[in-house]
């Protein structure tokens, strides 16, 4: 003889099924537990990203040089974030705690392949990362630097060189927005831009 559930049993076990396939359907990985956010050894040391080439790309630079005087040598400078930093910043003119910024820096090479002109990257030459983690850092933004092959990082000293460039002339927060060419117009909409890079670029859009 077959057995009929009850409606409101019937109902019970109707949404219970809804509801199981809703969790199974969504992904674990969207947690934001698994994002990736700065990572520290027992010594406080920076440990190095390792996947950054799968975050958002900001920009690329090649050979640019904050001192009048020429540098030596000459790279690409690849700008990378978190894309859920990114997404933020897109919603709100302003990132997150513990975004980090990795700059991927490149050899340049002009000779190789069928190419005449212009000048291409090559080898990895090193890794600056610019961390924002007002937990950890009494100032907020720290940073930090890698060779090829180093898995770990201590923090620049309080007072060092990149701190104070970014302190006085970035344009959002202690980021270079002005060479992020998507970012830049975001920034502007949601008047987000520092008085000292607006007198600094002689851009009167926010005055």
């Amino acid at each position: 003889m077959k057995r009929f559930l009850s409606p409101t049993l019937f109902s019970a076990a109707l949404i219970l099924s809804f509801c199981v396939a809703w969790m199974a359907a969504s992904p674990a990985s969207s947690s934001d537990d698994k994002s990736p956010k700065p990572q520290y050894d027992a010594k406080g040391n920076l440990l190095r990203p390792t996947d950054y080439r799968d975050w958002e790309f900001l920009s690329a630079g090649y050979g640019m040089n904050y001192s009048p005087a020429p540098g030596s040598h000459e790279m690409f400078t690849n700008v990378f974030v978190p894309r859920w930093a990114y997404q933020e910043f897109l919603s709100t003119g302003k990132w997150p705690d513990q975004t980090m910024f990795v700059i991927d820096e490149r050899d340049a090479q002009s000779k190789g392949s069928i190419n005449k002109t212009g000048h291409f990257q090559t080898d990895l030459m090193g890794l600056a990362v610019e961390v924002k983690d007002s937990k950890k850092f009494p100032e907020t933004w720290a940073y930090f630097g890698y060779g090829t092959d180093e898995k770990t990082s201590t923090p620049a000293p309080k007072g060092n060189a990149c701190f104070t460039c970014h302190e006085g002339h970035a344009a959002v927060e202690h980021t270079f927005v002005q060479f992020y060419p998507t970012l830049l117009p975001i920034a502007k909409s949601k008047g987000v831009l520092k008085a000292a890079y607006l007198k600094e670029s002689g851009d009167a859009s926010q005055k």
